[in-house]
């Protein structure tokens, strides 16, 4: 766990982060992980001195496994919302998945570093199936009634729906999938696109970028690899050219 901007956490899971804000004593939490990540998601809440129940909403950036994994467990237990695009609330409540297949994976496991992420995933639930019929649309335009204030941002590409969430009062964004500084797949840091075979429609993915490069912010959050400082256009560039290749000088280790 590491407060990334102020009151604004990063905390890892399995390969997989989810964030959360701070407000006085109420929290807004940004993804949650694997299935099997739920204790740590909840230690990661009293880490700073907050309880579970302490938080206002879940904002998810897109209905893929390894974000959505302790959602029905929050709601089951405390009764907590869930917003995200409405074009991911089929994905979210039951309906086709627009994520890699498993035979996506397989035909990459003779690369050390996919196998041992592979093996690493099952372990964290990556073939049980969430669902979350509890889950809403955005209930208004521009920023949310939550915690931080937070302002989806539309990336689509990744998945119909991919949001991020702007923090303006902190200069934050998390990205999601739709810009990260790490890939199972290969060996590249700093600010990057995951390999195209993850994403629904790459060919939407540069204007998603675009839309990224817009935001007056300088802290990357993403979703996957540590938290990146530095103008978020910047970083936007460097993912373009793929020069976010050991670009780790403004990255921050995000590990809990």
């Amino acid at each position: 766990m590491r407060e990334v901007a102020s009151d604004v956490f990063c905390a890892e899971g399995t390969d997989v982060n989810w964030v959360l804000v701070r407000e006085g004593t109420d929290l807004t939490l940004i993804d949650a992980g694997w299935p099997g990540d739920i204790p740590k998601l909840e230690a990661s809440v009293r880490a700073i001195r907050r309880r579970p129940e302490d938080i206002r909403g879940v904002l998810l950036t897109h209905a893929h496994v390894d974000h959505m994994g302790a959602l029905g467990h929050l709601h089951a237990r405390y009764g907590i919302p869930v917003y995200l695009d409405p074009a991911e609330l089929g994905a979210a409540a039951g309906g086709r998945l627009e994520q890699a297949s498993p035979l996506d994976v397989l035909a990459r496991l003779w690369r050390p570093q996919v196998l041992a992420w592979g093996l690493r995933i099952l372990g964290a639930g990556a073939l049980r199936r969430p669902s979350v019929p509890h889950a809403q649309p955005f209930p208004s335009a521009g920023p949310l009634d939550l915690p931080g204030r937070p302002v989806p941002v539309p990336c689509h590409g990744h998945t119909s729906g991919h949001s991020a969430y702007f923090l303006p009062g902190a200069g934050a964004v998390a990205t999601g999938d739709a810009l990260t500084t790490a890939d199972p797949t290969t060996r590249r840091t700093g600010p990057q696109i995951l390999s195209p075979f993850f994403a629904h429609a790459p060919a939407r993915v540069p204007a998603a970028l675009d839309t990224l490069a817009a935001l007056a912010a300088d802290t990357l959050i993403p979703g996957h690899g540590p938290t990146w400082h530095g103008p978020l256009a910047d970083a936007v560039a460097l993912a373009r050219t793929g020069a976010g290749a050991g670009a780790g000088a403004g990255a921050a280790n995000g590990r809990a």
